[in-house]
C-alpha cells in the first residue's frame, strides 16, 4: 500500500534531496529557466512556489524563512528584487513545466524545461499580440460599410404589411440609373458584352 506517500524521494536521502532542491531553486531564480527531468521539476515546483509566495511580502521574517531554504544571498536579492515585483499580481502558478520530446541519453529519462511564467518574453509577446489583435479586429454590424441611421433602424424593426423585415432586406435606391448593372444577353459572356459596349 502507498497510503500517505506524497513525497517523491527521488532516490536520495533527505539531506541530499533538500540540498539538491535548494540548488535547483537557486538556479531557477537566478536563470529563470532550467532543464531537468520531469520528476525533479515536479518536486521543484512544490519546493519553490511557496518561496515565491513569501517573496511578495518583503519583510525580514519572510527573507529569513526563504534564506533558511535557499542559503544563497544572490538568489535572495534577485527573488525579493526583480521577481517579486513581476509576480505581485499573480495569485499562484508561478512556474511552467514544458516537456521536451527527447529523452536523456544515459537512462532514457523524460526531460523538461521548468521556467518562471512571467519571464518568458516570447509567450508574453504572443499573448499581448493576441489580446491586441482581438480588440482591434471588431467588425461593424451594418452591411456595406455604412452605419445604419436611426431612421433605417426604426424602419427595419417595424413590420411592413404584417411581415417582419430584416435589415438585409432593406435596399438602398440612391444609386443613379446609369451606374446600374449591365444586362447580359443570353449566350454572351460578361467580357464580350463589355467589349460590344
Amino acid at each position: 500500500m502507498r497510503h500517505g506517500k506524497k513525497i517523491n524521494h527521488l532516490g536520495r536521502t533527505t539531506a541530499h534531496r533538500h540540498a539538491m532542491l535548494s540548488n535547483m531553486a537557486s538556479s531557477l531564480i537566478l536563470h529563470k529557466r532550467i532543464t531537468t527531468t520531469v520528476a525533479k521539476a515536479k518536486a521543484l515546483r512544490k519546493y519553490v512556489e511557496p518561496m515565491l509566495t513569501k517573496s511578495k511580502e518583503d519583510t525580514t521574517h519572510s527573507r529569513r524563512m526563504v534564506f533558511a531554504s535557499l542559503q544563497d544571498k544572490e538568489s535572495i536579492k534577485e527573488l525579493f528584487g526583480n521577481i517579486s515585483s513581476k509576480i505581485a499580481t499573480r495569485p499562484g502558478g508561478y512556474t511552467r513545466i514544458i516537456k521536451l520530446s527527447d529523452t536523456r541519453l544515459g537512462d532514457n529519462a523524460e526531460m523538461c524545461i521548468i521556467e518562471l511564467v512571467d519571464f518568458n518574453e516570447t509567450m508574453l509577446e504572443a499573448k499581448s499580440a493576441a489580446a491586441e489583435k482581438s480588440t482591434t479586429t471588431r467588425r461593424s454590424r451594418s452591411r456595406g460599410g455604412k452605419k445604419a441611421t436611426t431612421d433605417e433602424a426604426a424602419t427595419s424593426a417595424t413590420e411592413i404589411k404584417g411581415e417582419a423585415v430584416a435589415p438585409a432586406a432593406i435596399v438602398e435606391e440612391s444609386a443613379p440609373a446609369d451606374t446600374a448593372t449591365e444586362t447580359v444577353k443570353d449566350g454572351e459572356s460578361r467580357d464580350e458584352a463589355k467589349a460590344d459596349a
